[in-house]
């Protein structure tokens, strides 16, 4: 199958380099063409130039973009997007006064979440979940990655990662999946946190590697949580059974796990609201993404990652929405790039690659998505015309994405 989509007004994200991820002041460099043309065939990039060039081959198909811009899809990273239900009373709590950690030291958070889902059949968490893909891709989003951990048990951390593994196998977007057993200590429990990691290294982790449900293992180190030892201990098991590891880290505290993370080889470690100049040195020269979830900081009101110090030093940086019910209820791409400029003073194009090519580079999948390159997955969408890039992330409530292509195919809500 091939797709012509032609009268580009701007192609973003061209990547012609070879680079796996862009770090430092690269991450300020978005490639563009004016007045373009793109073709895909067989699902991926075929070719692409400017409208002058542009042949009378035959297509399958012609889509004209009508002086709009085509963005490379968004890859977002870190998601919890398989809950039951939602959470919003806890929502009012938080406007009353209470802290994420005072919810969680009341039993709410992600313990709340895990009794929801302990009453929720696989088929209605799959019914739910694929409610908010469709959502996401409708939004600009062909790649994500999805955590367990409100399951907190054997089974019913099993029954999230079979869900998972169905979304992968029927949603037209590329899915991987994290194993996040550690996420909290589960309710039977309680004042037995050794106990329970125990079942996450010796009942959990080899269940799920049996099944071959997960890419990636996951712990939230951080205070209240897992310790840095606990975490290593994870972390440990999980590369024994071919799990790499990914890090909730700083958070709430300056936890030790950014060190952890970079210490035992983690794709990504996510969140980093407290972050300082050790942490960043950790993270220099290292394979280790960090990735910052900007929703998360502004639904809690919690201090934003920051960014520019981590540029400043070289580093690269990813963007995720974080999709969860307690912390951050949207997987709105678009919105993370904006607050990415507005609360971290990220420019617009490193928030356009830090949501593309480097959170694609976080979940492992950077030579297929991420940018606009020969070759790679054709998953892309197409705006309303715009006077520029930056005005992308400028008006960031007007519904500017007009059209969403996965595997060089036109999405529908039948898709």
């Amino acid at each position: 199958m091939r797709t012509l989509v032609k009268n580009i007004g701007k192609l973003v994200g061209i990547q012609l380099s070879g680079r796996q991820r862009l770090c430092g002041a690269e991450m300020n460099r978005l490639e563009t063409l004016d007045n373009a043309w793109l073709l895909a065939e067989d699902g991926r990039i075929a070719a692409f130039g400017r409208m002058d060039d542009c042949g009378s081959g035959v297509a399958a198909r012609v889509v004209d973009a009508e002086g709009g811009m085509l963005f490379p899809s968004f890859c977002d990273s870190h998601t919890h997007l398989v809950y039951a239900g939602s959470r919003e009373q806890e929502f009012l709590d938080k406007i009353n006064g209470l802290s994420y950690e005072e919810i969680a030291r009341r039993g709410g958070g992600i313990l709340n979440s895990a009794d929801l889902l302990h009453e929720t059949s696989e088929e209605e968490l799959y019914r739910q979940a694929m409610g908010r893909v469709r959502e996401i891709i409708r939004m600009g989003t062909g790649c994500v990655e999805i955590k367990s951990g409100y399951g907190l048990s054997t089974e019913d951390e099993l029954k999230m990662l079979r869900v998972i593994r169905r979304i992968r196998e029927t949603a037209p977007l590329a899915v991987r999946a994290t194993f996040l057993g550690a996420h909290a200590v589960a309710r039977a429990y309680a004042g037995r946190q050794a106990e329970y990691v125990d079942l996450v290294c010796d009942e959990m982790l080899p269940a799920v590697a049996r099944e071959g449900l997960a890419d990636f293992v996951d712990v939230f180190c951080d205070a209240g949580f897992f310790t840095v030892g606990e975490t290593a201990r994870i972390l440990k098991k999980g590369r024994k059974l071919g799990l790499r590891a990914k890090i909730h880290a700083n958070e709430l505290a300056v936890s030790g796990g950014v060190q952890a993370g970079v210490a035992h080889g983690a794709l990504s470690v996510d969140h980093l609201e407290s972050m300082g100049p050790r942490e960043i040195e950790a993270l220099a020269g290292s394979e280790t993404m960090p990735t910052l979830l900007p929703g998360a900081a502004f639904f809690l009101g919690m201090n934003y990652p920051p960014a520019r110090d981590m540029i400043r030093a070289g580093l690269g940086v990813a963007l995720a929405s974080d999709y969860n019910p307690g912390s951050s209820p949207s997987g709105n791409m678009r919105m993370v790039i904006s607050l990415a400029s507005i609360r971290m003073r990220m420019t617009p194009a490193e928030a356009v690659n830090a949501a593309t090519m480097n959170s694609a580079y976080a979940m492992g999948l950077s030579r297929d998505y991420g940018s606009i390159t020969p070759g790679k997955v054709a998953n892309f969408f197409l705006t309303a015309p715009m006077p520029s890039v930056e005005f992308f992330s400028y008006a960031y409530q007007t519904p500017l994405i007009r059209r969403v292509f996965l595997r060089g195919e036109e999405y529908t809500e039948q898709s």
